[in-house]
């Protein structure tokens, strides 16, 4: 099948994969307001018993570690932040719309989604560490889908996935993206941000997505966003929860260490900190199936 026609195809299957609700919609918008409130939220997700039930089971989980319970949504506002919960919305709401919580195709969905969420608590870390605390929740939103392109070349596209794969013995390498172009003629991070203009998210997301894999940073893309996520993509690799069981990490770059202004000892201090979350990590993954 020609290049143009795998493009089309692409294009086409992303047309088929359901907007987000109107609901979640909303929920886009207002972490993109400056002008929104913990009460504007409480009042929108409030009209959805279900996501109010899994935003309460995530805040309970292991991933935060209350001591006390949370049992309402405004308890979880007030000690999350409504940044936080919106993200929290927003994050339930993705994963069940293209996750089938089983395997498909070349990736089991249980191990992309923990891997997202390790790639996006990572993120979230580093924007606090290195002084883009205001910026952390859509740090953490940038990681959980920084593969979503994956879900949609893995869920629509299995059988010539499975082919592009074995043909460059890419499986369980990080030459995944040169497969990915060769046969379909763009890599994941670039289908997923096709996915995320379609659901109207920001472009400051968007354009971050398709540089997950690539080291020439555009005009208008921030290069320590850039290198931080190319740094957590390693690292919740090194810590074995990449995609696959046996797929082995790129070395942090140099170039990546210095756009972050990072050194070796403060990747190690992320090392540990992803050790001690890696239990909540799992948790928030069970809480949202």
């Amino acid at each position: 099948m020609e290049k143009d026609e795998i493009v089309r195809r692409i294009y086409s299957k992303i047309e088929e994969i359901p907007t987000l609700s109107p609901m979640l919609q909303k929920v886009v918008s207002l972490i993109q307001s400056s002008s929104s409130d913990a009460q504007d939220v409480t009042d929108l997700i409030s009209k959805d018993p279900s996501l109010t039930t899994k935003i309460l089971k995530v805040s309970n989980s292991a991933y935060y570690g209350f001591s006390k319970s949370v049992d309402t949504l405004e308890r979880a506002v007030m000690v999350l932040g409504f940044n936080m919960v919106s993200t929290l919305a927003m994050s339930v709401g993705i994963i069940k719309t293209l996750s089938s919580g089983k395997k498909a195709g070349q990736y089991s969905r249980e191990r992309l989604w923990i891997h997202s969420l390790a790639v996006g608590t990572i993120m979230k870390e580093m924007g606090v560490r290195f002084g883009r605390k205001e910026d952390s929740d859509s740090l953490f939103v940038i990681g959980l889908l920084h593969d979503i392109g994956k879900v949609v070349l893995d869920q629509f596209f299995a059988e010539e996935y499975k082919q592009a794969l074995e043909e460059t013995g890419c499986i369980e390498s990080s030459c995944v993206c040169k497969a990915e172009e060769d046969y379909f003629g763009m890599d994941h991070g670039e289908v997923g941000s096709i996915l995320l203009q379609r659901w109207n998210f920001p472009e400051s997301m968007w354009s971050l997505i398709t540089m997950d894999h690539k080291t020439d940073v555009p005009d208008g893309v921030n290069p320590a966003d850039v290198a931080m996520l190319h740094i957590a993509d390693n690292l919740s690799k090194e810590e074995g929860m990449g995609v696959s069981e046996t797929i082995t990490p790129s070395e942090i770059s140099n170039a990546d260490l210095t756009a972050l202004g990072a050194d070796e000892k403060d990747i190690d201090e992320i090392r540990f900190f992803l050790k001690d979350a890696k239990d909540g990590i799992r948790a928030f993954y069970s809480a949202v199936n």
